[in-house]
């Protein structure tokens, strides 16, 4: 638990940073409009998850790892990370933010990258899986 609290600690913190970052270089999240910029922020749960799991794999699992253990780890790591964006985005919306952002609004976001995360883990499980299950 110790990696998984690590790694989504970080992809927190950059989620977070991501957050009050974008309003300072222009990129103001619209009801029903996706500025381009924001397709960008998925690159903080693929490389929080690519170096999370690549050390996990390294340093608890001895090199060897299967699918469901990369999976089961991914989730953790996007948990962790996710309770603490979404506990940074209620404090943008409920003390900074100005533009009359709501919870409603930000919560199709929110969902937005709930798949991602999902679609990243099982994509970061694939690549680091090096051991294999027999169904025999």
């Amino acid at each position: 638990m110790k990696n998984a609290a690590l790694s989504g600690g970080i992809i927190g913190i950059l989620s977070i940073i991501w957050i009050f970052a974008m309003p300072r270089f222009g990129v103001m999240p619209q009801k029903d409009v996706v500025a381009p910029a924001e397709y960008f922020s998925f690159i903080i749960p693929a490389i929080g998850l690519f170096f999370g799991i690549m050390s996990y794999r390294k340093n608890d699992c001895n090199g060897q790892m299967g699918f469901l253990e990369a999976l089961f780890q991914s989730f953790k790591i996007l948990i962790v990370g996710g309770i603490i964006a979404v506990f940074g985005s209620i404090l943008y919306i409920s003390y900074v933010s100005s533009s009359g952002d709501n919870i409603k609004d930000f919560s199709e976001r929110i969902f937005g990258a709930l798949i991602v995360g999902v679609l990243l883990a099982f994509a970061v499980s694939l690549l680091f899986t090096n051991k294999a299950n027999k169904l025999d």
